[in-house]
């Protein structure tokens, strides 16, 4: 039989042992398009149904060895036809009993004899549609499982992907607060003697010179300072949340300091600066730090960026309501399908970048960020390669009435307001430390100083001090086990300042945890430190005695 439509013919399996009526079946059902199957008894029949799918049993129901009943169990018994439709034609057997004995037996509709086709068509034609409806049910729920099947694992893949990708997140982001950490614990290690060197020079009361030389190591030592602060909040600065300190500044100023910064790369490279700016204050409400970081940033990468015996200008302008700076160089220059990206945040311009300089292209980003959050605005331009770049940055003009100058604070030499102490300093930082020492002397304390912690538990035992100022980073036995054993073995009753690079919440809670009294973050104020060991309970003064014990 041939298919009618597009429709796949279905199996009708014909079951009687009287070929005549088998083939009147035939001639009823031939033209609805189906394969007509005929079996002449039912072990025949059960012998078809293994060998076909079929969609409809039409049988006679008294047949020799195996009737319609049986053969009917038979059929319903087997998994594979448990839903398969059975038709009864009968000339016998039609009472209610039969009939409800059929439908035990699995029968779902029955045919009298003489057969109408008219009824036999329209029954099969039932039955033989909802076999249809039934295999595309159970194709489309094949297909939907497969799919769902198949989603499930990819969303297994990529919850699995996800996971990793969370993991290794994690671990990328400890990384980096440990690396942090780390640097900023390296870059406050040098800053300590600084400052301290610092306050001894302020102390020194000597001439012009020195003034200067001292001025100048403190405004960098606090820039330097402040600019660690800000490393340990990366978020905060790569989200351009930086908290901007502002007040009226003479651009003119910025320029100088900014060309302060960048004057000893300018020079190792043998570069020549010229600086152009109006004569008089030129105001711009904002933050001195952050504008020196920006102009400074700059002439660096001028700097960097071109041959050595170079050129580099740096000129301010006065245009209409706005002061232009402009930080020119005849270096390398950028291509111009890269001017677009060249602010990117880790963008890294190779036309533009010698390798060994390239740093993390994040300086360009954040002098962007800062320009903006002033109200201004920044741009590059160049001719292209070997070209040369220029680097414009806009600025609104402030009058003075608009803001007030904070005043330059006059820095007086620290002083002791209370009786001296006896401090016992332990740190392998030999510069740190006897900076520090030094400069506790100066203000009339006395100090003991160690190395390391072994050598610190020795002095204890021979010296009491009212305060120690305890490294953590210490070699062998670090700061927290040398403070827990003091602790625990009451070596000493004297206050236990942590004195550290690490500044994180996390070291704090370790330093607590281990029995310090404070923490204090390096470069520790001198202002500060001398303010705790004026506040420490009052002891016997310090008297006449042998110098005490030193690393």
């Amino acid at each position: 039989m041939t298919a009618v439509g597009d429709r796949e013919p279905v199996n009708i399996l014909l079951v009687d042992d009287q070929p005549g009526k088998l083939l009147s079946y035939e001639a009823i059902l031939s033209d609805a398009g189906e394969s007509l199957i005929c079996a002449g008894s039912g072990r025949e029949a059960l012998e078809k149904l293994l060998e076909h799918e079929i969609a409809l049993v039409l049988m006679d129901v008294s047949m020799p060895d195996l009737d319609g009943f049986e053969l009917a169990r038979l059929i319903r018994e087997h998994p594979r036809f448990e839903r398969t439709a059975i038709i009864f034609v009968s000339a016998i057997h039609f009472t209610d009993f039969d009939r409800m004995r059929g439908y035990a037996a699995g029968a779902v509709d029955y045919v009298s004899v003489p057969v109408v086709p008219e009824i036999l068509k329209a029954k099969v034609g039932v039955f033989v549609e909802l076999f249809r409806k039934r295999k595309e049910l159970e194709q489309l729920t094949a297909g939907l499982e497969r799919r769902v099947a198949e989603r499930t694992a990819e969303l297994e893949v990529a919850a699995a992907a996800q996971a990793d990708l969370m993991c290794r997140l994690r671990e990328a982001d400890r990384r980096k607060d440990e690396f942090l950490a780390v640097l900023a614990h390296e870059l406050r290690n040098p800053l300590a003697p600084l400052l301290h060197a610092v306050e001894i020079l302020r102390t020194a009361e000597r001439g012009g010179d020195l003034s200067w030389c001292r001025e100048v190591i403190g405004r960098q030592v606090d820039q330097l300072r402040r600019l660690v602060d800000d490393l340990m909040d990366v978020s905060r600065v790569t989200q351009g949340k930086l908290a901007l300190r502002e007040e009226l500044v003479d651009l003119a100023e910025v320029v100088t300091e900014a060309v302060e910064i960048s004057r000893p790369l300018l020079d190792h490279r043998a570069h020549r600066l010229t600086v152009g700016v109006p004569v008089g204050p030129l105001w711009v409400s904002g933050d001195r730090v952050r504008l020196t970081q920006v102009l400074a940033n700059l002439l660096n990468n001028a700097a960097k960026f071109q041959e050595e015996g170079g050129h580099v200008e740096i000129s301010v302008a006065r245009v209409g309501t706005e002061w232009v700076v402009a930080v020119q160089d005849r270096g390398v220059g950028i291509e111009p399908d890269k001017l677009p990206v060249v602010f990117d945040l880790f963008s890294q311009v190779e036309s533009t970048l010698d390798r060994s300089h390239g740093g993390l292209g994040i300086g360009l980003a954040l002098v962007q960020r800062i320009v903006e959050m002033h109200g201004g605005s920044v741009r590059a331009d160049s001719g292209g390669r070997g070209q040369g770049s220029q680097f414009t940055v806009r600025l609104n003009r402030a009058e003075p009435r608009a803001a007030r100058k904070s005043p330059t604070v006059q820095r007086d030499p620290v002083k002791r307001a209370g009786p001296p102490r006896r401090v016992l300093l332990v740190d392998d930082n030999r510069d740190a430390s006897e900076s520090l020492a030094m400069l506790l002397t100066t203000t009339g304390h006395e100090v003991a100083t160690a190395g390391d912690g072994p050598r610190a538990i020795e002095i204890l035992g021979q010296y009491e001090p009212d305060m120690i100022l305890l490294d953590i980073g210490l070699p062998g036995m670090d700061g927290y086990e040398v403070c827990r054993r003091i602790r625990r073995e009451g070596l000493s009753s004297a206050s236990i300042i942590a004195m550290t690079g690490f500044g994180q919440d996390r070291d704090r809670e370790l330093a607590k945890a281990a029995g310090f009294d404070a923490h204090l973050v390096k470069p520790v104020a001198i202002g500060r430190l001398l303010s705790i060991l004026d506040a420490l309970p009052e002891r016997p003064a310090v008297g006449a005695e042998a110098a005490p014990p030193s690393a």
